[in-house]
């Protein structure tokens, strides 16, 4: 059911002096865009009238089919609150089409409307719930970005020890005023680094919610002279950033994970479903995990997953199961991380899960026991494997998983690959202070 009609939009616009609407939309790569229309122009944009040149934007298309137009989805509606009283600005969230009328195959949004429809023609409905880790750093006297905190806080530590309460604190009452439910937030391991978590929801909706709250997080930092990150790892010696996504699958309102005869209330499709996720988990990594620094976070001794394994009972593995149960229960996948495109990390995870009940792969037994205190010999006795060390890793396991390739398409999917293997070759060229600190010396 549509939340808003055409009407109502420009009835809040008059009633709420918006004078400026940026039309929003979301690059492959996950960095979103814009272009802003005056008022006088917004029956043309609710008209879907709106061009702009794709071959410009990361992913998109060549320049000899570069016209695109911006499609406005109504529901996403918001006036950003930061912004002036007189002459505000809202946003409108779009899919991307071609000239032809037809959906473009490499917006992301679309990508995940499309997995979604898989799911509908199964009787299912995809919810999530993410829960979105950033630092916040210090700027230099010019304004820009630095990896400097006096913050000594730890987890779940207060102020004053905790010297980002107050710009976290206005953060919630920021995405509250426009519509978020928070349900926590709190500060993180490492010094400098927080989450906060909102309810879960209807995953395209929940993909739009997270473009908005990574913008009105860097946005409200910025008003407290500091730097949002949402880097994976920008700093070492300490935890880094992860996105855990919390999946269930519902039909005709009922969560369908739940079972309360199985001894860990989870019902076949919800095994299924884990089974799906650990089989494609290696090709699905350079979309969860799509950064160089990525992969700085993924290594043993800060929490994050390295080896592909399940449980109901620790906190080690790839995909936990939280002890809610009932209506409650969801699956976690423990590895992506916030840089991720969230509309195609959403697809690839549902994908991978459906894929998993259509061919009811059973995982295997559940591990219980802290795999980062298991030998090697313990590992491979259990058949417990690793995630991709590193993005060139990742994207050879993408290249060989058909079904994540098919989730992106052929042609995105291949721009994807390209553009990231660029970037793998780009870091390895450079010169880092490691290896000069290192070898420079006694070389």
């Amino acid at each position: 059911m549509t939340k808003y009609t055409k009407a109502d939009i420009f009835r809040m616009i008059e009633e709420e002096d918006v004078e400026f609407i940026r039309l929003q939309f979301t690059d492959m790569f996950g960095v979103f865009k814009n272009v802003a229309v005056t008022s006088s122009q917004l029956e043309k944009a609710l008209d879907d009238q709106c061009m702009f040149d794709g071959s410009s934007i990361d992913g998109f298309v060549r320049i000899e089919e570069s016209d695109m137009y911006l499609y406005p989805d109504i529901d996403t509606f918001q006036i950003f609150p930061w912004r002036p009283q007189q002459g505000k600005v809202a946003r409108l969230i779009c899919d991307v089409y071609r000239p032809s009328k037809e959906p473009f195959e490499g917006d992301p949004r679309h990508i995940l409307k499309k997995v979604l429809a898989w799911a509908e023609e199964m009787g299912y409905t995809f919810y999530v719930g993410p829960e979105c880790e950033f630092f916040l750093f210090h700027v230099d006297d010019d304004g820009m970005p630095t990896t400097l905190t006096h913050e000594k806080a730890g987890y779940f530590d207060m102020g004053p020890v905790d010297l980002g309460e107050n710009a976290r604190r206005d953060m919630v009452l920021t995405l509250e005023e426009m519509g978020f439910e928070i349900e926590a937030s709190h500060h993180e391991v490492a010094p400098a680094q927080h989450e906060i978590d909102f309810r879960y929801g209807p995953a395209l909706q929940v993909a739009d919610d997270i473009m908005t709250f990574k913008l009105a997080v860097k946005t409200i930092a910025k008003r407290h002279g500091l730097h949002a990150t949402f880097m994976p790892k920008p700093k070492h010696g300490v935890n880094g950033s992860g996105m855990h996504i919390n999946m269930s699958l519902s039909r005709d309102g009922k969560n369908i994970f739940s079972d309360e005869t199985d001894p860990q209330g989870l019902s076949k499709e919800a095994y299924w479903f884990i089974g799906g996720i650990m089989e494609h988990v290696k090709g699905m990594t350079a979309i969860t995990n799509p950064l160089v620094n990525s992969y700085k976070r993924l290594v043993d001794g800060y929490e994050a997953p390295v080896y592909i394994a399940w449980s109901a009972t620790n906190r080690s593995p790839l995909i936990r199961i939280p002890a809610t149960r009932g209506e409650g229960t969801r699956v976690e996948l423990r590895s992506p991380d916030p840089s991720a495109n969230p509309y195609l990390a959403l697809a690839v995870c549902l994908a991978a899960g459906l894929h998993g009940i259509k061919e009811q792969i059973q995982p295997p037994a559940s591990v219980d026991q802290n795999i980062f205190e298991m030998s090697g010999p313990d590992k491979e006795a259990a058949g417990i494997h690793p995630l991709p060390s590193d993005l060139k890793e990742a994207l050879r396991e993408l290249e060989k998983d058909d079904l994540v390739k098919q989730v992106l398409g052929e042609r995105p999917a291949k721009t994807y690959i390209q553009a990231k293997r660029a970037e793998s070759q780009q870091y390895a060229a450079q010169v880092t202070a490691w290896e000069l600190e290192q070898y420079l010396y006694r070389i």
